[in-house]
């Protein structure tokens, strides 16, 4: 499966129906799943979801990072579990902190580059589960995030395969982007939620000692750069947003990647411009570019609008089943 069978057809040649097909149009696939709560370092915990948890001692798992303000409960998400589910591998979604049933327990939440809560979950996998191989997929900002986990680790990564869809890999770029034109109606869907999150922390913290604004301010947040500016930036210890971009962006850490990895990105991505994507001399050996005309973000239906089909699921999910036949090794 290579981006050669990568063929829609009319109305799917659209970067926006790309992007919001299979929101309104795929079911849901998962029948039963299990949650895991998963306690952290700093008595915080994060919420992850099993399509099953390994049957055998060496069955490979396949560890995904959803996009922002998404869940288990995304249909890219669901129809990636079921296929992998085909293919004889266990997966689970690593939600971030406080993106599932409950609120998290600390001021502070995540973002694009939080890499620390994937290395804890990560490494107890590696102690639960000694004979499996692990394998990691990150979509949009959890791709970014892997990204730059796997730059982190670089020679000493446990992970046999990775793939990455969407990654905003420049942050600033894609923090600007979403302010324009139609894009702009994905900013708003995707900062709802980010600020009611945020205002239901002032009923359990002084978060107004904490970041300095009080929830009226919140409520008016228009943009996912002030958000980072007055919130995630302040919370997470950086100067201001722009420097959380800069030490955030996956671009700078894919030179440092060792494990297999794919990245797959449309050149139509609403939510970022090409400008993002790094040039040969920025990336490793050890990555596989798919830079296709058409997808959107996090689409890539295959097909025609009445006739789809989910050309990302077997993508996916080839690059992994390739990767787990072999020993791993990682790329120098």
């Amino acid at each position: 499966m290579t981006s050669k069978n990568f063929t829609p057809k009319g109305l799917l040649k659209n970067r926006h129906i790309q992007t919001l097909y299979a929101t309104f149009f795929r079911k849901s696939l998962l029948k039963v799943i299990t949650l895991e709560r998963f306690n952290l370092s700093d008595e915080d915990f994060i919420e992850c979801v099993w399509n099953k948890k390994p049957p055998s001692d060496n069955t490979p798992i396949v560890t995904i990072f959803h996009g922002l303000a998404a869940s288990i409960n995304s249909p890219y998400i669901q129809g990636l579990m079921y296929e992998l589910e085909k293919r004889g591998f266990a997966s689970v979604v690593m939600h971030f902190r406080g993106c599932y049933k409950e609120e998290n327990l600390t001021p502070r939440a995540y973002h694009s580059g939080d890499t620390g809560d994937a290395k804890e979950w990560i490494e107890h996998l590696q102690k639960k589960y000694p004979k499996s191989k692990l394998h990691t997929v990150g979509f949009s900002l959890g791709g970014n995030m892997m990204l730059k986990l796997l730059g982190e680790w670089g020679k000493n990564s446990p992970i046999s395969s990775a793939v990455s869809i969407s990654a905003p890999m420049q942050l600033n770029i894609s923090a600007d982007t979403i302010e324009k034109g139609f894009a702009k109606n994905y900013q708003e869907y995707l900062l709802k939620p980010l600020r009611a999150t945020l205002i239901k922390k002032y009923k359990k913290f002084d978060m107004k000692k904490e970041i300095g604004i009080d929830t009226s301010t919140v409520a008016k947040i228009k943009t996912i750069r002030e958000f980072d500016e007055r919130y995630t930036a302040v919370i997470h210890g950086f100067k201001n947003a722009n420097a959380y971009y800069e030490k955030c962006s996956a671009k700078q850490f894919l030179k440092d990647i060792t494990t297999p990895t794919l990245i797959i990105h449309a050149l139509d991505d609403p939510f970022m411009t090409p400008l993002i994507l790094p040039k040969q001399e920025e990336i490793s050996s050890a990555i596989e570019l798919d830079i296709l005309e058409n997808g959107g973000h996090v689409g890539f239906v295959n097909g025609s609008i009445w006739r789809a089909t989910y050309w990302l699921d077997k993508r996916i999910t080839s690059h992994i089943t390739l990767h787990n036949l072999y020993t791993h090794k990682t790329y120098t």
